[in-house]
């Protein structure tokens, strides 16, 4: 898998993200635990769904802000859109049902990993900052740290 970019890209626009999400998406192979990071509107949920387009997924695409987790069939098999942003510690997720979502050879992306406190680990970490009118997007291997929730 290549779609590791140490040094921030930039992205114009919501077609730019759309078009790394479908880059992205080429590349991605499951077992595949996905930590999104960034403030409210940066990008986190477009940018999921840009991958489920270019995976097959023809219907609708809901965030999963109050249900915790979305879960779609796709040409690479089950993946799961979890949003931790209401979990309110390690224990509210687990109660929730979260970590049985990292027991399967599924994609993973976790919107608000930091909420989590480090229960999960992620091969995976992007980050979306913010850019003027676009954004910066980072991807990296490695841990989330737990974080001050900031844009809310």
């Amino acid at each position: 898998m290549s779609p590791i970019v140490e040094s921030p890209l930039f992205l114009a626009d919501e077609a730019a993200t759309l078009a790394f999400a479908q880059r992205f998406a080429a590349d991605v192979q499951p077992p595949c635990s996905v930590a999104l990071v960034g403030d409210l509107g940066a990008g986190k949920t477009t940018f999921v769904r840009g991958v489920l387009r270019a995976l097959g997924v023809t219907g609708a695409i809901k965030s999963p802000t109050y249900s915790l987790v979305e879960t779609y069939e796709t040409s690479k098999g089950e993946v799961h859109h979890l949003d931790a942003y209401r979990i309110e510690s390690v224990d509210d997720f687990e109660a929730r049902g979260g970590f049985e979502y990292f027991q399967s050879p599924s994609i993973r992306f976790v919107e608000w990993p930091e909420r989590l406190h480090g229960a999960v680990a992620f091969d995976l970490v992007i980050r979306f900052q913010f850019d003027g009118d676009g954004r910066r997007v980072t991807v990296t291997t490695g841990h989330v740290q737990a974080e001050a929730r900031s844009g809310s």
